[in-house]
């Protein structure tokens, strides 16, 4: 893990990959939206064989590192810890919460998708997650087999269980407000990011957002 201050309150853009087989192109992408600046960047590639996730996530470290942006891993503790990323993004599927949490230590940072489901959200907390996500709150290409779920988790969330909640799914500026007005500390955002004309400049106004 590099020597950079992980954030203490993580509130602001959590940018996550998009599933791009083309690695220059995804390093390209990558780093113009960690010119605008988010919290966290995550890799997320649901399509990569193993090889290629490897390539791509140290590819995408080096650049985080640089930028001085915390890197995540989604949905593969292994290979966070392989590479020594600054924290993981575990699914349901993903591996026991509690196993992650003392894999990763206490300075790397764990973040559980929790769909609409309440009780994976207090096992989060329970286990000491650094963040919980709801999703999907709007539809989403990415996640289009998630469950709605219902904007008063995210201050049901902040209320009780203290942890700062990551909203994803079909989140763009447009609809932005309403997820921020619930009360949420992330925006996790794939395609308005990523698939903007100008990464970042679209990264630097959800920054200006919070």
């Amino acid at each position: 893990m590099s020597d950079m201050p992980l954030p203490g309150r993580l509130r602001g853009l959590y940018a996550v990959t998009p599933d791009e087989p083309d690695t220059d192109r995804l390093l390209m992408l990558a780093e113009r939206v960690l010119a605008g600046r988010p919290v966290l960047l995550q890799y997320r590639n649901k399509t990569a064989d193993a090889a290629l996730r490897r390539e791509q996530a140290r590819a995408l470290q080096r650049l985080c590192r640089a930028a001085g942006v915390p890197f995540i891993v989604n949905d593969d503790l292994a290979l966070a810890l392989e590479i020594d990323a600054d924290g993981a993004h575990l699914g349901r599927d993903d591996g026991a919460p509690a196993a992650a949490r003392k894999a990763l230590g206490g300075r790397r940072i764990l973040g559980l998708t929790c769909y609409a489901d309440w009780s994976r959200a207090t096992e989060g907390a329970e286990v000491g997650a650094d963040y919980i996500a709801f999703g999907a709150m709007f539809p989403s290409v990415t996640k289009p087999n998630a469950p709605p779920a219902p904007f008063a988790m995210i201050a049901r969330a902040r209320r009780e269980l203290g942890l700062p909640v990551a909203a994803i799914g079909g989140i763009t500026l447009a609809n932005a407000g309403e997820v921020l007005a619930a009360g949420a500390d992330l925006l996790a955002v794939v395609s308005d990011v990523f698939g903007a004309d100008d990464p970042a400049a679209r990264a630097a106004a959800y920054r200006a957002l919070f």
